[in-house]
């Protein structure tokens, strides 16, 4: 009986082993569902931005660099005209700017047509401080991008305080960006 048994269970093998697997993977893919995607961990909060130099975009006399975000708290906004939701965030961006609460820095990342940068700012309007060019992900590195539009609360120190994936918007701002911003402007760190 134990031969018929074990020999019922070979035959049927080939068939569980597939189960098993769905099972196991839709299992990684319940627990995935429960995480908040713009909850992304940075290894690089708290930590100063590594040194960079961008180029100014064509048409510019001035890049980005690291140096720039020393002496005062600022927003550094990694877009591309390539980025559709960049598109949803770029209107709070230019709002933001005329209040002059904060800096606000551009990144222009990953673009195949050094023309398309400036021309999408000109379309759209122009919120930054300073922009730079960084076709080669230079400063994205710098800042652990992974994707656009990410924005990061850099205090006076050039320490990265806080990154946020994804479109910036009035309740983003409010909620979240805003009361660090603050903070950190009034010599205290996040969260103290």
């Amino acid at each position: 009986m134990t031969t018929l048994a074990a020999h019922g269970l070979v035959r049927r093998a080939p068939f569980l082993i597939p189960l098993i697997l769905f099972v196991v993977l839709a299992g990684y893919f319940w627990i995935g569902l429960g995480k908040d995607p713009h909850e992304m961990p940075s290894a690089l909060i708290n930590q100063p931005v590594a040194d960079f130099a961008l180029a100014p975009l064509e048409g510019r006399e001035h890049g980005f660099t690291s140096g720039d975000l020393k002496g005062r708290v600022s927003l550094v906004n990694v877009f591309g005209s390539w980025c559709v939701a960049c598109r949803i965030e770029h209107p709070f961006l230019t709002q933001l700017s005329r209040l002059g609460i904060v800096p606000i820095y551009g990144i222009d990342w990953r673009e195949k047509n050094r023309q398309a940068g400036p021309a999408w700012l000109t379309q759209h309007g122009d919120p930054y401080t300073l922009v730079g060019d960084d076709p080669e992900s230079r400063a994205a590195i710098a800042f652990g991008v992974t994707g656009a539009p990410e924005t990061f609360i850099v205090d006076a120190n050039g320490v990265i305080r806080y990154k946020q994936v994804g479109p910036i918007t009035s309740e983003v701002w409010e909620e979240t960006l805003w009361p660090i911003v603050r903070q950190l402007q009034a010599g205290s760190p996040p969260g103290g």
